[in-house]
């Protein structure tokens, strides 16, 4: 007898229909697989094997053919262990085929016969709220990831026992009702705030100006400064998440199998610090079949890279297209996937091998030599994608043991919110959303100067031996700090402010 049991295939982040076919047949017992199945999906056979016969069924000592369709699509993960199940037990008559025709079924099974999470059921729920299906079943540990959808009925099931409960047996399970809005709200918090870090009041100043212009930034300084402190709390002074904004990076984590358990909704900025000894592939993505990478996960967020000039050359240099793009192609033999990777890149380094070249009270001990190949190993195009270099100095006692709070993010975010507003009226008529995206020629529009601030540009240009790239990035970064002034001209005090933060122009 012939079954047929409806499912979903992931490709990067969407997932398009998977139909199993399953053909029960006299002849010797043997299980073949067909369809452009991965490893998982072939081993599959011996997990829903001892499922089938742990769950209290029969396994059909005949030919069992079963047929993964459209055929002409890679197929990977174990997420089709359930459907498969439920195929054999189908194509074996011992429970009705005709059950199966109303629902979408997915996840991993145990050799017990429970339900194990599956990767990507945002993008699942999504994909079905288009079909002619409406009802899923899904693993009950991560089932809530597709309830938030509207126009489906998601029923989350612990086991094979309870999936076969939940078709043949009535109303006796309910599906699942999540709210999206309800679900986002209730994860708006942040564990960090601002108000913790005592003193770098520089620093925290360049840093409200790169969020309040979506402007990369680079950190340089001794050991122990502060760095890292500083880059985990940036995402509590960026504006909150729209419902779109959300839901496509929920999507994201979904599909990469990262969202945490028991979430239903990413609700605060993405915040990724990949170690230093990562690949390309896991920075960028990719993979024989593509898989998003860390830029993918820090999209809409930030992607912190500490220790940068520690990182592989083609790593930083894979990174320069989505800086510029906020999106990441990757191209196999088969197929070319784009992925979002719109992130805000906060570098941090040291000033040189040992870390102390900048530190005024422990002597450097590395030679110009060292410290020139140290600093070479950042290339100039990826340093022009960074438009603020901030130094950050090593705490004093007295601002280390002040016992007042620092200023909190919820203050500093008002403001970046304000210049956000301004820059989103400014450009409502141009795809850009906030300063660091103007091209050149809206750069000559919108960041007029007088004569008094083109004089000190140009000394700045001359005297510091500023670089011909630094140019653009000054007059942008000029711009969001007339904007955080609420000031439509830019006045010359926001050009010199501008200016202090292209240290390593001046250091190159």
């Amino acid at each position: 007898m012939l079954a047929k049991v409806f499912t979903f295939g992931l490709l990067g982040i969407e997932a398009y229909p998977v139909e199993i076919e399953v053909d029960v047949a006299r002849g010797l017992p043997a299980v073949t697989i067909v369809g452009m199945a991965d490893t998982a999906i072939r081993e599959s056979k011996e997990r829903v094997k001892a499922a089938i016969k742990n769950s209290g069924f029969d396994w059909p000592a005949e030919r069992i053919t079963i047929s993964l369709a459209p055929s002409d699509i890679k197929k990977e993960g174990a997420s089709f262990d359930l459907a498969i199940a439920l195929g054999v037990l189908a194509a074996s008559e011992q429970i009705d085929s005709l059950g199966l025709k109303d629902y979408f079924v997915l996840g991993e099974l145990s050799l017990d016969g429970l339900v194990r999470p599956a990767r990507g059921l945002l993008s699942i729920g999504l994909a079905a709220a288009k079909a002619k299906i409406n009802k899923i079943l899904a693993p009950a540990a991560n089932a809530n990831e597709a309830a938030v959808v509207t126009g489906i009925n998601v029923f989350g099931v612990k086991s094979l026992k309870q999936a076969i409960e939940a078709i043949y047996g009535g109303d006796l399970l309910k599906p699942l009702k999540l709210d999206f809005a309800t679900a986002f709200t209730r994860s708006l918090n942040y564990a960090l705030d601002f108000a913790e870090v005592k003193g770098q009041y520089q620093a925290k100043r360049a840093l409200e100006v790169a969020v309040a212009g979506g402007h990369n930034i680079a950190m340089i300084g001794p050991p122990g400064g502060g760095k890292t402190m500083l880059a985990k709390r940036i995402p509590t002074i960026m504006p909150d998440l729209t419902l779109e904004e959300a839901l496509e990076i929920t999507k994201i984590h979904s599909a990469s199998g990262s969202l945490a358990y028991k979430t239903s909704v990413v609700g605060t900025r993405p915040f990724r610090s990949p170690h230093h000894s990562i690949s390309d592939v896991a920075l960028v993505g990719g993979g024989s079949i593509p898989q998003p990478g860390e830029i993918s996960l820090a999209h809409g967020g930030v992607l912190f890279l500490d220790e940068l000039p520690e990182f592989r050359r083609n790593c930083l240099e894979a990174l320069r297209q989505p800086l510029e793009d906020g999106t990441i192609h990757i191209s196999r033999a088969a197929r070319s996937l784009i992925f979002p990777a719109s992130f805000m890149l906060v570098a941090a380094m040291n000033p040189c091998p040992c870390g102390y070249f900048s530190d005024p009270k422990r002597a450097c001990r590395c030679n110009p030599n060292k410290i020139a190949n140290y600093l070479g190993k950042i290339s100039g195009p990826l340093l022009d994608r960074i438009d603020i270099h901030i130094e950050i100095p090593s705490i004093k006692y007295k601002e280390l043991a002040d016992t007042k709070d620092a200023e909190a993010s919820y203050a500093i975010k008002v403001r970046v919110e304000k210049a956000r507003a301004v820059q989103r009226v400014r450009f409502k008529s141009e795809k850009i959303f906030y300063n660091a995206q103007m091209p050149s020629k809206t750069v000559r529009n919108s960041c007029v100067l007088n004569e008094e601030g083109k004089e000190l540009l140009k000394l700045a240009m001359t005297e510091l031996g500023l670089s011909a790239r630094a140019y653009d990035k000054i007059l942008k970064v000029s711009r969001t700090i007339a904007d955080l002034a609420e000031s439509e001209l830019i006045r010359p005090e926001y050009i010199s402010e501008a200016i202090q933060y292209r240290s390593l122009d001046r250091t190159w």
